[in-house]
């Protein structure tokens, strides 16, 4: 049998796989790899800088439901990633990162561009290898994908010194994975379900409080009977909206330290607190002692067994696969007439919040039709005008994410990515561009601010490259917004370091050889976003809005969920 260098055997893996797209950037320790893949029908983005990559990847993985996979070269190659590793481990996002190493020799001399790659990515990263034997090389990469995927998803490094890509090795991809140690629990325990259903049924004012574990399990459609079939209302957190449609009564939009107050009321109302594919992240609770604290019963579902009661006690734990476990409770719900009985009573509750929603609507200022200045809720509103809500947000990190996430209706699944755990500015650009490989069909916009943006503005070459049909909305304010709303509410309004000047973005955008628009009165906006929306390829349109906006209700730092400010 014909024998590959470790370099091909690399990419005959990735392509035994399914990849069709990577996103990378090259080097001398990477550049064996790098030749064996111009022989490969592997497309592969070459972006500006490494970061940029591994967001590419996780805006390709969000949408596609695949990991994505990233090649990058050592030393500064592979640490430029990993911010991008660190998101996608908080974020729960698949991804494999293929990182060059120094000769194995050289490992351990301080050699020319050598860092601890495995080391370094230890503590954020769900699993890393590092390749000794060229033997082992289809083995691993297949095992990458597996855990990269499998279980709760995240990001798996394969560090490749130089000499082991070199090196030569008859080819065989293994056909299945066998870890002792790593085996994810996928059937729900069924006594622990039917606890569960128990639960609900004896209820009074139950509540879906609803994560991006559901989108990872392609679970929407059977999360969508169960709540419907019950008439149970829902709330998301910020990876989870889309989960549900938006439009549906019984959705109320996102929980939280910006969520709204009828929804947080609700969670400070409910009497059984059913958690599917969530993992009670502080942003979400508050303060934990006063989170859902007439929660008699907290049901639990999560495929991870260390996210449960890991920042709020549970009292129904089930783990296992949510499309899995939810699949379960419709059987149960179905052969149980007697819930049916209880949707009257819930319906009495479900009013009850939109009570609540109806006394403090969000923003109902901010879509004055005379003001000059430019609200969020204006650019927001001529988004979903433009795409009637047909199409994939990506969002960077501060106010414009949280308007985002509070206004703009997501109907379907895997439509918004933001960066949640991890908080990285810089997000925005690059996971759009991601996402339009994963599907070139579909809309693609990003909404950042003129703080984000400049992160990772570089990447706005790399969709000039490919022609990448995106819509850029930077919602300028000359300020780095969220810390100057904290300064302003919480530190006596002393403006530390917050102000910044911000360059022509349409120039630079033009620039780049993308097209720029600016709008500066709310009578422009309409039009200048219907123009820039009909002009094909990349475009950015820098939106200045007032300094003075905030993002509101919020939940103060260590506040409660009832403790919400409104001004």
């Amino acid at each position: 049998m014909k024998k590959l260098t470790g370099a091909q055997i690399v990419i005959e893996s990735l392509i035994a796989e399914g990849v069709e797209v990577v996103f990378g950037y090259p080097g001398g320790a990477i550049l064996p790899t790098y030749d064996a893949l111009l022989d490969s029908k592997i497309k592969h983005i070459l972006v500006r800088h490494e970061q940029g990559a591994t967001h590419m990847a996780e805006g390709y993985a969000r949408v596609s439901g695949r990991p994505g996979v990233v090649i990058v070269t050592s030393g500064p190659g592979a640490t430029n990633a990993v911010t991008g590793i660190a998101d996608a481990y908080m974020d729960s996002t698949p991804m494999v990162v293929i990182s060059g190493q120094v000769g194995t020799a050289l490992i351990g001399n301080d050699a020319f561009q050598e860092v601890d790659f495995v080391g370094i990515t230890r503590p954020c990263s769900k699993h890393n290898y590092l390749v000794k034997d060229v033997k082992d090389l289809a083995r691993i990469v297949k095992e990458a994908f597996y855990i990269a995927s499998t279980g709760r998803p995240g990001p798996v490094i394969i560090d490749i010194p130089k000499d082991i890509q070199q090196a030569l090795h008859t080819f065989h991809y293994p056909d299945k994975v066998d870890i002792r140690g790593f085996k994810p629990t996928i059937k729900g325990n069924p006594r622990q379900i039917e606890r569960a259903i128990e639960a609900i049924e004896q209820s009074e004012q139950p509540l879906l409080y609803v994560g991006g574990g559901v989108q990872w399990s392609g679970a929407a459609p059977e999360l969508t009977q169960l709540a419907r079939g019950l008439g149970i209302p829902l709330t998301e957190t910020l990876m989870g909206l889309g989960s549900f449609p938006a439009s549906d009564p019984l959705c109320l939009g996102m929980l939280g330290m910006h969520g709204s107050y009828g929804t947080n009321t609700a969670v400070c109302n409910t009497d059984c607190l059913i958690a599917v594919g969530a993992r009670f992240d502080d942003r979400v609770t508050g303060r934990i002692a006063d989170f859902a604290p007439k929660a008699k019963t907290i049901i639990h579902i999560d495929i991870d067994p260390s996210s449960i009661s890991k920042n709020v006690k549970v009292d129904v734990p089930i783990v296992g696969d949510i499309k899995s476990v939810l699949s379960e409770m419709l059987e149960l719900v179905r052969a149980r007439e007697s819930i049916g009985k209880r949707k009257a009573g819930w319906a009495k509750w479900h009013q009850q919040i939109l009570e609540w929603k109806r006394e403090r609507p969000l923003y109902e200022n901010g879509k004055d039709a005379g003001r000059e200045s430019v609200s969020p809720q204006h650019v927001i509103e001529e988004m979903y005008k433009l795409t009637k809500g047909e199409c994939i947000v990506a969002t960077d990190v501060g106010q414009h994410q949280m308007w985002i996430a509070q206004l703009f209706p997501f109907e379907r699944p895997r439509s918004l990515l933001t960066s949640g755990g991890l908080g990285t500015m810089g997000y925005g650009l690059p996971a759009g561009i991601g996402a339009k490989f994963a599907a070139p069909d579909r809309k693609v916009i990003v909404v950042s601010g003129d703080g984000s943006i400049q992160m990772n503005i570089q990447e706005l070459g790399t969709a000039v490259q490919y022609n990448v049909d995106i819509k850029v909305i930077i919602l300028n304010n000359y300020f780095l917004g969220m810390v100057r709303q904290w300064q302003e509410r919480f530190y006596q309004e002393r403006y530390s370091y917050s102000a910044m000047s911000v360059p022509n973005f349409v120039k630079l955008a033009e620039a780049y050889g993308a097209h720029g628009f600016r709008v500066e009165k709310t009578k422009d906006l309409a039009k200048t976003m219907k123009d820039a929306f009909a002009t094909p390829g990349p475009v950015l349109i820098d939106v200045v809005i007032p300094k003075e906006e905030a993002v509101m209700p919020m939940i103060p730092p260590g506040g409660g969920m009832s403790e919400m400010l409104f001004a």
